[in-house]
């Protein structure tokens, strides 16, 4: 985290993250959505937050400028369970154990991974360096 200058902070807790993956299932099908990545990401390595807590979800949202009843009624009726659920089953059928994982052509790495093994992860799968 240091080397890549990402903020990150002393977490004392592990929380579990379901929700706040439905929320952002639901925020990637909305202009801007992808912003709530980085916010939940601040939110849980930075500051230490509760991405259990609907109430840190709804202050994500609402940071990142997307309608916070809108969020509130994808979390009541986990209307994006659905989402998730398929997203774990390919993950198990890949075998992923743990994120970050890259896969490109059903090769992958898994963790936090240099640069360089990221460029030979796509350079193995034929992407052209530029």
């Amino acid at each position: 985290m240091e080397q890549e200058r990402l903020p990150y902070g002393k977490r004392t807790h592990t929380y579990n993250s379901r929700l706040a993956q439905e929320l952002a299932a639901w925020a990637d099908t909305q202009t801007h959505g992808d912003r709530i990545h980085a916010e939940l990401f601040h939110a849980y390595f930075v500051e230490g937050r509760n991405l259990a807590s609907k109430d840190v979800l709804i202050t994500a949202v609402t940071n990142v400028g997307l309608s916070p009843d809108a969020a509130s009624d994808i979390l009541d009726n986990r209307q994006f369970r659905d989402v998730v659920d398929a997203d774990w089953a390919l993950s198990r059928q890949y075998g992923i154990t743990g994120v970050p994982t890259f896969v490109v052509n059903a090769r992958g790495v898994g963790g936090a991974q240099p640069y360089d093994v990221l460029v030979q992860l796509i350079t193995a799968a034929g992407a052209l360096r530029r």
